[in-house]
């Protein structure tokens, strides 16, 4: 996919693919990252080699690195985080009923191409790119790997916003349906759905826990209070670890609960211990863990994301060794957003899905994806099931936004998402 440099016009752009990690300029990657409008930890250069060489995002796992690599002459001016995939696990935006409609049809599903950080349903940037242009090559590249491969789709799961608009873009200057076009795959879709997500107040942020409590409603602040005293009354005491506070001990400890929440659920984990040993080595600075203590001995621990130069945070992974009556609550929303609001952070992100967030202060927010599918009909076909699907987000968006947590005129003071 690659063009040749033109002398006469200056140099070409070119669309060049790597299949690791340890194939892309790191410091290029990183340099492109920063300079995106909603960048974030999980898409620098070290996060993603760490999934890649820890064994847990790899081809073995189902996801084959085919990272899309945009230069102008040797300048990188555009990226994208992409997979093959073999499989739906561990995205968050569901199209297991899609495959089943294409193997009953005895069409092949997968290998798919996937735009996503593997494991991690954080909106930002998927479309790495220093300007609109760019990201509309990206676009156009996607669905070129796609009719080259004979693959059966591509799909962007949690956009940022410039990468909405360049999708929104592409479908608005997509020429309209006609008898004549018959036959032809719809294009780009959008999908949405709903997220919780805490937000700081703007111009006078919350000075500390209890008086982001007092702007709760009554009945959510008396039940928080009651939840964290049962965690008190459990002779259950939390500490916050940051970066290289955070000891190998606590690593150890927090896998050993990860593992565990797994195993509760049935499941296997998807990262393992060598990706975390990675995060601690060489992304220190990027997380903080609420370590729960009970008899002198370690009982629980949450991990965090953490972004200090965007005052930004993302609850991550949980896990206890012994059940402990509201000690998750404690230690994935309470713990974390007293630490946010005393470190003067903007935003917490809580992670996929989960209405109970509310009640919590965490407001519904919606995210986006994106989806090209090659076969015509079952485009076409998504496209409808995608239209109906997005009126009963817009109404559920409508449900949720009636009943939000806090006092009357304290939602005005809080920045947006």
């Amino acid at each position: 996919m690659a063009n040749e440099e033109d002398a006469k016009n200056g140099p070409a752009y070119s669309i060049r693919i790597a299949d690791h990690p340890g194939a892309v300029d790191a410091l290029a990657w990183d340099a492109l990252l920063e300079r995106q409008p909603d960048a974030n930890p999980f898409l620098r250069h070290a996060f993603l080699a760490a999934l890649h060489d820890s064994g847990s995002a790899t081809a073995a796992t189902g996801w084959q690195a085919r990272f899309v690599l945009l230069h102008h002459g040797a300048q990188l001016v555009g990226a994208c985080p992409l997979y093959g995939k073999t499989h739906s696990y561990g995205e968050y935006v569901f199209d297991w009923a899609w495959a089943d409609a294409y193997q009953r049809h005895g069409l092949p599903y997968y290998p798919k191409l996937l735009g996503a950080i593997p494991f991690t349903p954080v909106p930002g940037p998927r479309l790495m790119a220093d300007g609109d242009e760019h990201r509309q090559m990206l676009l156009h590249a996607l669905t070129a790997l796609v009719r080259e491969g004979r693959l059966s789709s591509v799909h962007l799961l949690f956009l940022g916003e410039s990468d909405r608009r360049a999708v929104q873009a592409a479908i608005d200057s997509a020429p309209p349906s006609h008898p004549s076009t018959a036959g032809q795959s719809p294009g780009w879709m959008l999908r949405s759905n709903v997220q919780f997500h805490w937000q700081n107040r703007a111009g006078s942020p919350w000075p500390d826990f209890p008086s982001f409590l007092a702007d709760l409603q009554r009945d959510k602040r008396k039940k928080i209070q009651q939840e964290r005293r049962r965690v008190a009354d459990a002779g259950v005491t939390l500490q916050c670890l940051e970066g290289a506070a955070i000891t190998a001990e606590d690593w150890d400890h927090f896998h050993r609960c990860y593992v565990l929440t797994y195993a509760a659920h049935h499941s296997t984990p998807y990262l393992s211990r060598d990706f975390f040993h990675c995060m601690a080595q060489q992304m220190p600075e990027a997380w903080m863990m609420v370590v729960a203590w009970r008899g002198g001995e370690r009982v629980a621990a949450s991990l965090i994301a953490i972004d200090r130069p965007r005052r930004r945070a993302w609850g991550r992974y949980w896990g206890a060794l012994q059940p402990i009556d509201c000690l998750h609550f404690e230690a994935c929303y309470y713990q974390p957003l007293a630490w946010c609001i005393e470190q003067g952070f903007e935003r917490f992100e809580g992670g996929a899905q989960g209405e109970h967030k509310m009640a919590r202060g965490l407001l519904p927010v919606q995210t986006w994806s994106a989806h090209w599918l090659a076969h015509p009909q079952f485009a076409q076909a998504v496209a409808d099931f995608l239209a109906r699907e997005g009126a009963g987000v817009e109404s559920y968006l409508g449900e949720l936004n009636d009943r939000k947590p806090f006092k009357a005129g304290t939602e005005a003071a809080l920045s947006g998402p």
